[in-house]
């Protein structure tokens, strides 16, 4: 991993999902890079250990589902940094694995409410301390199922599809106020998430990728670094993909 010294010099961030796989990755970059980090995640002996580890000041254990943990976390959150100049919603989960007609519908309830409503309350919630400050910058974590969709996986394809949209609709409500925001699309990549998957589910996944294998964890959080970082200036309301060219749009 390239670190880019002092990038994120003076700024603080939450970083959902934090305790493991991409959010942990991202979080670490950013305190090595010279920020200030926040990790929230439902797995809380995790995210006492991942704190020790990599530095953070701050750590909230909490379902992003829950409207009221989020806006109590928010508060706590924004009393120990200071400021939120950066939000990276990285907690997600994949559900279950069936056809749509076969689809378990707690299975449904439960991705809806954590991968969009629990990623809606996190937006809603930053947002209104990044206009008071003039600035921020928010990565929404989607999927490459969001734009083209994976088989047996509807809610996950539904709710990554959604992230996108949000995302477009927020970035150009905020892009004359100093707030960029931004997805990112990666195909499947080796991290804590695919045990939720079968064996079946994820060589599906990988026979779709050109560079014929999964993408690296590093190879994500380079791509979220940079969207979360001031050098991201100019492209908002988009998405950023790193999906082995499965995905080219």
């Amino acid at each position: 991993m390239r670190v880019f010294a002092g990038r994120f010099a003076g700024r603080a961030a939450i970083v959902t999902g934090g305790a493991s796989g991409l959010g942990k990755a991202v979080a670490s970059r950013i305190v090595a890079e010279g920020g200030t980090v926040a990790l929230w995640d439902l797995n809380s002996e995790a995210l006492e250990a991942v704190r020790d580890e990599i530095g953070a000041v701050h750590v909230e254990a909490l379902d992003v589902s829950d409207l009221q943990a989020v806006e109590a976390a928010i508060a706590s959150t924004h009393a120990a940094l200071g400021q939120i100049d950066v939000l990276v919603c990285s907690a997600g989960i994949t559900g279950a694995t069936a056809p749509l007609h076969e689809y378990p519908i707690e299975s449904w309830l439960r991705v809806v409410n954590v991968n969009l409503n629990g990623l809606f309350y996190c937006n809603r919630a930053v947002v209104p301390l990044m206009l008071a400050n003039g600035y921020g910058r928010i990565v929404n974590l989607s999927s490459v199922a969001g734009k083209e969709g994976n088989p047996n996986a509807s809610a996950y394809s539904a709710t990554k599809a959604a992230v996108i949209g949000l995302t477009k609709s927020l970035g150009k409500e905020l892009a004359d106020k100093g707030i960029i925001a931004n997805a990112l699309t990666p195909a499947t990549f080796e991290s804590p998430i695919l045990a939720q998957l079968p064996k079946s589910q994820v060589d599906y996944m990988r026979s779709k990728i050109p560079m014929g294998r999964l993408g690296e964890i590093d190879e994500s959080a380079a791509m979220v670094c940079f969207m979360a970082s001031e050098e991201c200036s100019f492209t908002t309301a988009s998405t950023f993909d790193t999906s082995g060219g499965r995905t080219t749009f």
